[in-house]
Parts: structure tokens; C-alpha cells; sequence
């Protein structure tokens, strides 16, 4: 048995273990407070990242090697990055509406928040009080991952599989809530497409390469047509116009 997991089932606390939690404990509550009070998405799901990065620590500490690594990697590494592709996605410009619905409810939800935490840890702290941790010995036996993995694929097989169904379900639906059918006369064929491209006023062929002058080869600088105009499809909208002078808008070989 490691020294962790006896220390956790006598109840003292290491030197290291302590200076640990009074590093990370405040980390882990100024990313919960970040969280909330972030105005932008992308920036409380990277304050929750910091949370759950802590909490993984912290059940490393406490002798359970599994869930800390679960915590990191399944929570912060796979499903809070897919908060984070999802908002970006989706967009991150877009603000809530900042007007009540109804009057008070901010107010109403903070002190119902902080009534309902303050009723878990007084609960929690009750019935934990004067408990003496037993069974770590047995349970641990063979290891902490093994010990999970034989509760979990035999006492609970039947819940850990009915999670995975209720996973599965959610995701379903989120995909189908998410999905936005579009109407018949909005979608477009093969031939109604050809036909967009080929109308009037659109250009269906390739646009010419970028101009290669003799005192520039910026692909900012537009191609001459064949009459000596400057094709302004021949460069990026994205690029800024480029100011020629008058010896670079001279026909090259043409000097007197």
C-alpha cells in the first residue's frame, strides 16, 4: 500500500500535501468565481479549465491516482475543449441580452445559491464528523485502478451502463435540437447552381495570377489584362490596394 493511501486512511496530512492544497485551493477558487463572473464564453470555460486542473491535483493528493487522471484528462482535456471548439464555432461575439426577465432574480439566485451551499457543507460536514475512514485497506488491495474497475464492471454495471446510455441520448438530441432543416425551395440543385455560376455579370473561369512587374513580385500586385488594364481579380480582397507608381504602371520594354 502506497504512503498516500495510508496517510488518507489515518487521517494526518503530509508537509508537501498541505502546502499543495494552500497553493492550488486558491487557484481553484478564483477559476470558480472567474467562471460566473466572465463576460466572455471562451474565457469562463478557460477559468473552469483552471478549476477542474486543480481538482485533479487535489484527488491525486487524496490517493485516488484514477479519478485525478479522469478529471485531467476526460473533463479538461477532451470535454472542456469541446466547449471550447463548440463556442468558437458558433461564435463568441455573440453578447446575452443583460435585461431581467424577471425582477430580482439575480439577486434571488445569489442568496438561494449561497443558502443551498452553505446547507451541503453543513451536511456534509456533519455527517462526516468524527468518521473514522474505514475498508481503504480492502479496497485498495490491489492497486486503486483495480479496485474501481472491479466495482465498477460488477456491483455498478448496471448504472455505469445505463450512463453511457443517457450520454449517448443527450448527444443525440443536442444534434437534433441543433439541426435546422432547411426548406425545398431553398436548396439548389446541380443545375441551378451551373445556371449561378454561368449568369450574367459572374466570372465562371479562374482568375488570373498575380502580375510579376519588374520591380515587384507582390502577389498584392493585380495581373495586366491583355488591352493593358489591371485586373482587380487578380488579387485577394483580403490584401490591401496596393499604390502603383508610374513606372511600374508603364508597359514594360516599351520605354523610349
Amino acid at each position: 500500500m502506497s504512503t498516500s493511501t495510508l496517510l488518507a486512511a489515518s487521517g494526518a496530512v503530509s508537509g508537501g500535501e498541505a502546502v499543495t492544497f494552500w497553493v492550488l485551493a486558491p487557484l481553484a477558487l478564483a477559476g470558480a468565481i472567474g467562471m460566473v463572473a466572465a463576460r466572455n464564453a471562451v474565457h469562463s470555460a478557460l477559468w473552469l479549465v483552471l478549476t477542474m486542473l486543480s481538482l485533479g491535483v487535489f484527488y491525486v493528493l487524496q490517493a485516488g491516482p484514477f479519478i485525478g487522471m479522469v478529471q485531467i484528462i476526460v473533463y479538461t482535456g477532451a470535454i472542456m475543449m469541446l466547449f471550447l471548439f463548440v463556442l468558437m464555432l458558433v461564435g463568441r461575439e455573440a453578447s446575452d441580452s443583460l435585461i431581467e426577465v424577471l425582477r430580482g432574480q439575480r439577486i434571488a439566485a445569489i442568496g438561494l445559491g449561497l443558502g443551498f451551499a452553505g446547507l451541503l457543507g453543513s451536511g456534509v460536514y456533519r455527517a462526516t464528523q468524527g468518521s473514522t475512514p474505514i475498508g481503504l485497506e480492502q479496497a485498495n488491495a490491489g492497486g486503486n485502478v483495480e479496485g474501481i474497475a472491479r466495482l465498477l464492471f460488477t456491483d455498478y454495471v448496471f448504472a455505469f451502463e445505463l450512463t453511457a446510455a443517457l450520454l449517448i441520448t443527450a448527444t443525440i438530441g443536442g444534434m437534433i435540437l441543433a439541426h435546422v432543416e432547411r426548406r425545398k425551395e431553398d436548396k439548389r440543385d446541380q443545375v441551378a447552381t451551373m445556371k449561378a455560376r454561368f449568369a450574367p455579370g459572374n466570372y465562371p473561369g479562374p482568375k488570373p495570377g498575380p502580375g510579376v512587374f519588374a520591380t515587384s513580385s507582390s502577389v498584392a500586385t493585380p495581373a495586366r489584362l491583355p488591352d493593358g488594364r489591371l485586373s482587380d481579380r487578380s488579387t485577394p480582397d483580403v490584401l490591401p490596394v496596393r499604390e502603383l507608381t508610374a513606372e511600374e504602371t508603364t508597359l514594360k520594354g516599351t520605354e523610349k
